[in-house]
């Protein structure tokens, strides 16, 4: 029910892939050729990481329930923030309350989260997975939405310590207390978290049709395919991004993840993918 991007790299002014390309995240909350809806204006959030990366440092974030393409605070800060590591998610509200709580991406500590996507039958299983939650992470919930608590289900699933695991281990509860409520397919769509040094995209759901989800090529490559591609000289040598949908026409520049699949970019800036809850 939204677009995101995750870019980790060298630092990057945010406004390079919010605001200036073709297929803008911003452009994306106007105008959504390959989202499940067309216009993404409820909402919209940024979390970034400072210079440091410091496992202790948590990110900054800023919320606002104006539509991404009219605020001009986002063009303010998109503009003067450079970051290593962000996410930024604009949103179209299927339900839960258009408020800043409610808002991506969400963070706990130095752990940042966004999605793409809808939980069916949220409402009828709320209570039971909230209840899941552990203790600790309970008070952190502070909106509505499907999103947050899968996070925080995520969270209490050992996120921190296996966050593929956690993953799978909270989709799979959500389909089963689903089906409790008569909901043969609950999962659906992108999901994405990150540490602050590692980021891991999942494309996801029970019907394995899942919102699209697309990582950028490896930056030396576009340069030797495109050398006299201006914009390609912007980015570092370890600039990497993961979206919901290519941020360009340049054939080549984005490539498709396969549904079920988890993407891992470390560090370094290498790409893993691994089957993620596959079909049998």
């Amino acid at each position: 029910m939204c677009r995101w991007l995750a870019y980790s790299g060298d630092p990057l002014q945010i406004s390079r892939v919010v605001l200036d390309t073709k297929h803008s995240l911003v452009a994306q909350s106007l105008n959504s050729p390959l989202g499940a809806e067309t216009v993404n204006g409820d909402g919209f959030g940024l979390g970034w990481y400072g210079p440091s990366r410091d496992p202790g440092d948590a990110p900054a974030v800023f919320h606002s329930i104006e539509p991404a393409w009219h605020d001009e605070n986002l063009r303010e800060l998109a503009q003067a923030v450079e970051s290593q590591l962000f996410f930024a998610h604009v949103r179209a509200a299927a339900g839960p309350p258009i408020q800043q709580t409610n808002c991506h991406p969400f963070r706990y500590g130095r752990w940042l989260f966004m999605h793409n996507g809808a939980i069916a039958g949220f409402s009828a299983m709320k209570r039971e997975l909230l209840l899941e939650v552990a203790p600790e992470f309970f008070l952190g919930i502070r909106g509505t939405t499907d999103s947050e608590l899968v996070f925080h289900l995520a969270l209490t699933y050992g996120l921190m310590d296996d966050p593929v695991e956690a993953m799978a281990r909270t989709l799979r509860r959500i389909e089963e207390a689903g089906r409790g409520y008569g909901v043969a397919a609950a999962v659906q769509g992108t999901f994405a978290v990150t540490d602050g040094a590692t980021v891991w995209a999942f494309r996801y759901s029970s019907e394995h049709r899942s919102r699209t989800l697309f990582h950028s090529e490896d930056i030396d490559v576009l340069r030797a395919m495109y050398p006299d591609f201006e914009r390609l000289r912007v980015f570092g040598t370890r600039a990497r991004l993961v979206v919901s949908e290519p941020l360009n026409d340049l054939p080549g520049a984005f490539i498709e993840v396969p549904e079920s699949t988890a993407v891992v970019v470390t560090p370094d800036g290498a790409y893993e993918h691994q089957p993620f809850l596959a079909p049998a």
